[in-house]
């Protein structure tokens, strides 16, 4: 494009892109607006977002379904600082010609690092002991050996195959799940794929990493989680919707299951008053996987370096091609 472009931050919120040495780079290329704030409501996002050809959507919690992208006739592009493009309605998009661009595996090692991280404070019940220590029980509860057991994988993206690798360095066997399956893509992970039903039977510790679609949404139902081993943990790094969430707390307070560790849930913020919160043995973390300093400006680095493609004319990680 060769006139300066509008290239909007609509809803900053919690600070993502704010303050980052990432946005320098974009003054050749238009002027740039950040909101520091989430909008109010739908009519004052669209007022935000008026007259821009660009968004970089840096919080999930700024959605973008049909009718408000039809309401923006000049947006030529939505840069997302993240891997999921669920905030957006891509179908549409499409139809529209708006670019979606995200950052497919770019902060893996950051968000398998964190769910790794989750997993021994589950199998170590870290919560719950500090939990009973506050309320000044000393409380004798055994804990999870993970030498030894097997990791089932669903979903075998960066972020799966990620944790396979670290959960294959300490001592632990890795099955894994996926809608495409393949000898060679065995061999790259150095895992075995098998189908959803034997993983879930036979797993010790299920982790969950697979982008939410139409087909995965509920994957995890209150059958598939009857199919777990009883004393099984479930870790859930993918979209919250990937799990029915009425049948894990079911599952929890029946005891079937040893215990979850979630980083994302159907409703964010999760609201305080959501049954989860009751249920003794879980860890869970406010949707933060990719939220270091590094994984911050990875994802910083990466919406620019989308919208400058984009702008160049050759755009990149486009979902909605």
């Amino acid at each position: 494009m060769s006139t300066r472009v509008r290239i909007v931050i609509p809803g900053d919120d919690p600070p993502q892109i704010q303050g980052s040495p990432q946005l320098a780079r974009l003054q050749p290329y238009g002027d740039v607006v950040l909101y520091d704030r989430r909008p109010a409501d739908m009519a004052e996002q669209l007022a935000r977002v008026r007259g821009a050809q660009v968004i970089i959507n840096t919080r999930g919690a700024v959605k973008w379904p049909a009718a408000a992208l039809r309401a923006l006739p000049e947006l030529r592009l939505i840069a997302t600082c993240s891997i999921g493009t669920d905030m957006i309605d891509v179908d549409a998009a499409r139809q529209l010609g708006i670019v979606v661009a995200n950052q497919p595996g770019r902060t893996a090692a950051v968000v398998a690092e964190h769910m790794f991280g989750l997993m021994f404070a589950l199998a170590k019940r870290a919560a719950f002991q500090t939990a009973e220590l506050k309320a000044g029980r000393w409380t004798r509860v055994l804990n999870i050996g993970l030498q030894g057991k097997l990791l089932g994988v669903v979903g075998t993206g960066p972020i799966g195959a990620e944790m396979a690798r670290l959960a294959r360095a300490v001592g632990m066997e890795v099955l894994a799940w996926t809608f495409h399956p393949s000898a060679a893509r065995a061999a790259a992970l150095g895992v075995r794929f098998v189908a959803l039903e034997e993983l879930l039977r036979t797993a010790d510790v299920v982790s969950l990493h697979v982008r939410l679609t139409p087909k995965t949404r509920h994957l995890i139902d209150r059958h598939r989680l009857a199919l777990m081993k009883p004393g099984a943990l479930l870790l859930n790094g993918a979209r919250g919707d990937v799990v029915d969430m009425d049948s894990l707390v079911e599952a929890l307070h029946s005891g079937r299951l040893g215990g979850a560790a979630l980083d994302v849930f159907p409703e964010e913020p999760l609201p305080a008053s959501h049954p989860i919160l009751g249920c003794e043995h879980v860890v869970l973390t406010p949707h933060v996987a990719d939220q270091t300093p590094e994984g911050v400006e990875l994802l910083n680095e990466g919406a620019v370096d989308n919208v400058i493609a984009f702008l160049e004319g050759r755009p990149q990680n486009n979902v909605a091609a």
